[in-house]
């Protein structure tokens, strides 16, 4: 056998590093703790990188996918749906992207714990804008990846890494998906380890609803409300508390920038004469209710504000 090269003795060195580090292990196949769910599942993998809560584990899981481009309506469902599920007595398990599964991720943090399952190792967060997002994860659920500290996150480990997430999980939901996402491809592996696959309509005429018709159309259960889901996957017996939520959205008569947002997109210029603010100022605290669920980014710096967090007078 031939002598490992520098380089990979380089990164054999920095797992082992990673690995010392409170919180951090690696699971491997056979080990008592693997997931029963994902040994069952095609190509389950040798070894997983761990970090978190790792007796996690041994709880049922169930995904929820979607589209990087979501609407604000779909925002809303994938996180009334996450914490629906949680409640239920599942963990919700997603893939951390931007859009629905960090919306999915965030909610069930509100009332519970989440996993997310990453295309590049646990030291690379990615997407950046969700390591204040993973941080909490890590401290009331679980991150994963089949990626040793240090890989980078390379366009085709994302495809491969969507068949954890699958495979861990009794059931896939697709809130939104367009015809060529990449939650289709979580939903097929889902349906080929023989799990349950739901997806939500939408209007015929969006193109992040089609995906998911596409999917109704392939046999995928149509839902409309958790009782849907219950119906093919009765609920998991009742769970030990989850520890409490880090963090909760901040109340609205709190924040000067949840009333000066409204509901109707908005640009970040009128924002800033609206409230008096400087660019940084506004960003950060934006980026903070974005990962709370109460706020969703639009293309040409636009902001929109959700339902999530508040209810009505």
């Amino acid at each position: 056998m031939p002598a490992p090269t520098a380089e990979q003795q380089r990164r054999l060195e920095q797992a082992l590093n990673w690995l010392e580090e409170p919180g951090h292990s690696l699971l491997r196949l056979g080990d008592a703790d693997y997931p029963q769910q994902l040994l069952n599942s095609p190509d389950p993998p040798l070894a997983l990188f761990l970090d978190g809560q790792r007796e996690q584990l041994l709880r049922p899981a169930l995904a929820i996918v979607g589209t990087r481009h979501p609407t604000p309506s779909g925002l809303e469902l994938a996180r009334q749906f996450a914490e629906d599920i949680v409640q239920a007595g599942w963990v919700v398990v997603s893939g951390l992207a931007l859009g629905i599964d960090g919306a999915a991720h965030a909610a069930a943090l509100q009332r519970g714990s989440t996993w997310a399952v990453l295309g590049c190792g646990l030291d690379q967060i990615y997407p950046p804008r969700h390591r204040s997002l993973a941080a909490r994860i890590r401290e009331q659920g679980l991150l994963i990846s089949e990626h040793a500290p240090g890989e980078p996150p390379l366009p085709a480990n994302f495809p491969v890494r969507n068949r954890i997430i699958a495979g861990l999980s009794e059931g896939c939901l697709v809130v939104e998906a367009a015809l060529r996402s990449g939650s289709l491809i979580t939903a097929r592996l889902a349906s080929e380890a023989g799990r349950e696959v739901f997806a939500l309509p939408g209007p015929i005429r969006s193109l992040q609803a089609q995906g998911c018709h596409q999917l109704i159309q392939q046999g995928a259960k149509l839902v409309q409300s958790l009782q849907d889901i219950l119906d093919e996957l009765p609920a998991p017996a009742p769970q030990p508390p989850s520890p409490a939520p880090l963090s909760t959205p901040v109340a609205e008569s709190a924040d000067p920038l949840l009333q000066a947002l409204g509901f109707e997109p908005v640009g970040l210029d009128s924002l800033q004469q609206r409230l008096g603010w400087g660019t940084a100022e506004v960003l950060t605290q934006m980026f903070q209710l974005e990962l709370q669920g109460q706020v969703q980014r639009l293309p040409g710096e636009r902001f929109v504000r959700t339902n999530a967090g508040s209810q009505p007078p």
